[in-house]
């Protein structure tokens, strides 16, 4: 699967590139967390995903580059999850979010055995999808349907997602509605709530992600990427005192990042796409760690 990938970035011209795993920055993200380390004295964090860095590279014009790497966040265990793993992340220059599906529908078509082929992936907007999977409106329906519908199929919703309509939306996306995508063919779920656009463009109440499904799996998280210095500065120190309120520890801003979107991120797309969870579709396993030589408990 990885010649595979190997021979289509090839094909595509598209550069390998490999960036360092340490980093003095860190993911502000109040959905993610950071391990840190400490290397010659000084505090360092393993990167989340090598998103970061890569734009440094696009900034300094390196054209259309991708990267196969290992990537580490705390907390993350279960049935799909395992706190190191393996990401192939990519960007294109001079396209948007949905060129980058397609891009995505390929390299997936090209990486998984002819038992999997698939017809043409079904796209559906967020709203789309919520709305045929779950039966709410996620963009007009108050937060207290929200609950409801949720309470209604079972599902516990703690105290702590009550009070937050994005909290909700994601519960009812990765319970009612994820599980549900991707059954068939490929399934593409993009123009995700603005308050989700994490370091995507925004347009108007929507923002320029998407992610695809498959087996009901969540496998890639894709942007028309944000070149927006100072919006972005905006958005990690929000994230930031988000932290504070939920009494989170503060993570250190990558300026480095802020200072290459200053000097200049080209228009483009990126997408992470989790090579382990498309090793699990591509053989029918249930668990991450059917497909790791040495699972977090083994490490």
């Amino acid at each position: 699967m990885l010649r595979s990938a190997r021979d289509y970035f090839a094909a595509t011209r598209a550069l390998e590139v490999e960036t360092p795993t340490l980093s003095t920055g860190a993911v502000t993200d109040v959905h993610l967390a950071s391990v840190g380390a400490i290397a010659c004295g000084q505090r360092r964090y393993l990167h989340t995903s090598p998103e970061y860095s890569m734009k440094r590279l696009l900034a300094a014009g390196c054209g259309d580059i991708w990267q196969l790497c290992r990537v580490y966040r705390d907390g993350e265990s279960g049935r799909f999850h395992n706190p190191e793993f393996t990401l192939i992340e990519w960007y294109r220059l001079g396209i948007d979010h949905h060129s980058l599906m397609s891009d995505v529908e390929r390299l997936i078509s090209t990486m998984l055995p002819p038992s999997r082929n698939f017809d043409s992936a079904e796209r559906l907007t967020y709203r789309e999808a919520v709305q045929l999977h779950a039966g709410v409106d996620a963009f007009d329906d108050p937060t207290a349907v929200l609950i409801a519908r949720l309470e209604s199929a079972d599902i516990d919703v703690p105290a702590s997602v009550r009070g937050e309509r994005d909290a909700c939306l994601d519960l009812i996306m990765s319970t009612l509605v994820g599980p549900n995508l991707g059954r068939e063919r490929l399934s593409f779920v993009y123009d995700y709530p603005a308050s989700q656009a994490a370091l995507a463009r925004i347009r108007g109440p929507v923002a320029s992600r998407f992610e695809a499904y498959l087996d009901g799996i969540e496998l890639a998280n894709g942007f028309h990427e944000l070149g927006d210095a100072p919006e972005q500065r905006t958005r990690f120190e929000a994230d930031l005192a988000e932290r504070m309120r939920r009494g989170l520890p503060s993570m250190p801003i990558d300026q480095r990042l802020l200072a290459a979107l200053d000097h200049g991120l080209p228009d483009c797309a990126g997408v992470a796409l989790g090579f382990d969870r498309l090793v699990m579709c591509a053989l029918g396993a249930k668990h991450i760690d059917e497909v790791l030589a040495f699972a977090f408990a083994r490490a």
